[in-house]
């Protein structure tokens, strides 16, 4: 029996578009994720790392969370990412999320400060505690600097009812094979060239970046899985590679970004500190999607 899927098997962490201005291209947010919907979503996360969730405002965020939400209604869930290195703002902005109509919390361990493992369980079980949604712990030691060790895992799953699933980016497939085997977490894989490894040892679904271009793809690869073909799984894996591969041959949004203006979607500009793909970047990019079987309207 396999292990249930508390926010569906395929969801994508979606770009926040911006226009010239810099301010947010709000009819681009929903033509990103009815595009999405369209493409065999099961969740869409907002407000995370590839949706520039540094550089916007919380406002902002509340705001996106009603609009995508509008778009997909009860078909499509909508996690948002709550998460900062100050545990009080943390909690808050999980609590606004949750009021903003938001279905499930994306955590990300914090950040810079690189808190010991005490310090990090106390943080999840805060904000645990102060909202009603299910919350999806997010382990990206690449970018926090420093990781949600295994039995810290263990224990959250284990003892706080409403953490019901961890999106692992932490690229370390033989400890979270432990993971799974001590506890049957749902684990979602958060490195999309690791989605097919990550299945085979256990893992519900994907929070992708390439869903964005390849979610029909990524579909396709699930249902072949769960369905006890694993050699069509594979097929598609190895298709998708060169995608993959280009869309983080830099940061992944900002090649999302342009992947979306290629594909006649509203990627947009990115904010500051990330920078818009050079013409080097968008024609190597292009290479790479024409390569994963894309098809491309610009």
């Amino acid at each position: 029996m396999s292990t249930p899927a508390p926010f569906g098997r395929l969801i994508t962490a979606m770009v926040t578009p911006f226009k010239s201005d810099g301010e947010i291209d709000w009819d681009g947010v929903a033509k990103l994720a009815q595009h999405l919907v369209d493409t065999g979503h099961d969740g869409i996360a907002v407000n995370g790392t590839t949706g520039e969730a540094p550089t916007t405002k919380s406002s902002e965020k509340l705001e996106i969370i009603k609009i995508v939400k509008s778009v997909v209604g009860s078909k499509v869930k909508v996690l948002s990412g709550a998460g900062d290195n100050e545990t009080s703002y943390t909690v808050e902005q999980a609590k606004r999320s949750q009021e903003a109509g938001a279905d499930g919390i994306l955590i990300v361990t914090p950040y810079y400060n690189k808190p010991p493992q005490a310090g990090i369980e106390a943080h999840f079980r805060a904000v645990a505690a102060a909202v009603d949604l299910s919350i999806m712990m997010y382990d990206i030691p690449g970018r926090t600097g420093v990781e949600i060790e295994s039995d810290t895992i263990v224990k959250l799953f284990e003892s706080v009812e409403n953490i019901v699933a961890l999106k692992d980016a932490k690229g370390n497939v033989a400890a979270t094979s432990w993971v799974i085997k001590r506890c049957g977490i749902p684990v979602y894989s958060g490195d999309d060239i690791l989605n097919l490894p990550f299945l085979s040892i256990g893992a519900v679904g994907f929070v992708s970046v390439c869903g964005h271009t390849v979610g029909r793809q990524l579909k396709e690869m699930l249902d072949a899985w769960f369905a006890g073909n694993a050699p069509r799984a594979l097929e598609i894996h190895q298709q998708l590679l060169p995608v993959y591969t280009g869309t983080f041959r830099t940061q992944g949004a900002i090649l999302t970004k342009a992947a979306m203006t290629l594909m006649g979607l509203p990627g947009g500009t990115t904010r500051l500190p990330l920078v818009d793909a050079t013409p080097a970047q968008i024609e190597q990019l292009r290479k790479d999607l024409i390569a994963g079987g894309v098809t491309l309207k610009n």
